[in-house]
């Protein structure tokens, strides 16, 4: 992050899924705790689905998935982690997702954003496309004084994001430098013992490489990119 960018230092990461965090941008959220900075994740599903073992409830995977990202999200650094519990799979880009985020923008009052880029081409997963739209409206939303306007109760007022990092993107223009916090990323994901199981070192060496591909282009070492929007 930029010098500019230094005194930005309330964070939010809205995404679809446990996992979705690291394997997008976990290093970064990573280097920013180390900085200092308060790190808020909004997690829309709780990964309910993610198993393809038939003899797993819906219910109890859910159950082990919020507690394996709490434990990923300790790792990075991140202050609290919020659950809204749509079912997973299916996750639509409602009004009423809109209207809960919005609030929660408003009330969290992040500076900067990351989201899922729903633009990502032949993006296939319905819950990415509609997590990221989903948090870029809520983000229009919670600047307008009209749009859910009943959530501005007292002296209660709009807010609005500075910026957006767009993560899985087809078109990024920013590059962080990871490179010393790469490992924190690869322990993180490693709490996520019910997608990648209890060996890691195939994902370590995947994580790093991809990593290390990303960053041949600004000259780091490891990097991650996105899509910044500033607003």
């Amino acid at each position: 992050m930029s010098e500019q960018q230094e005194s930005l230092d309330r964070v939010m990461v809205i995404a679809a899924h446990p996992d979705d965090p690291e394997f997008g941008c976990g290093a970064t959220i990573a280097k920013l705790a180390g900085q200092g900075k308060e790190i808020t994740y909004v997690l829309l599903t709780s990964g309910d689905k993610g198993s393809h073992d038939p003899g797993v409830r819906p219910g109890q995977l859910a159950a082990t998935r919020e507690r394996e990202q709490r434990a990923a999200a300790a790792v990075l650094g991140v202050k609290e982690v919020i659950y809204l519990r749509y079912a997973d799979g299916i996750l639509e880009n409602t009004l009423a997702l809109r209207g809960q985020l919005a609030n929660l923008l408003r009330r969290h009052k992040p500076h900067i954003v990351f989201a899922i880029d729903p633009w990502k081409h032949y993006q296939l997963h319905p819950d990415h496309r509609a997590a990221g739209f989903a948090a870029l409206d809520a983000i229009f939303a919670a600047r307008e004084w009209n749009i859910f306007a009943e959530q501005l109760v007292e002296d209660e007022d709009p807010w609005r994001v500075k910026q957006v990092y767009l993560f899985w993107t087809d078109h990024p223009d920013h590059w962080e430098d990871v490179s010393d916090t790469i490992g924190r990323r690869v322990e993180a994901l490693a709490c996520h013992v019910s997608q990648v199981g209890t060996d890691t070192t195939k994902l370590d060496e995947r994580i790093r490489e991809r990593a290390a591909k990303t960053g041949e282009k600004p000259g780091y070492s490891f990097a991650e990119e996105f899509k910044l929007l500033q607003l």
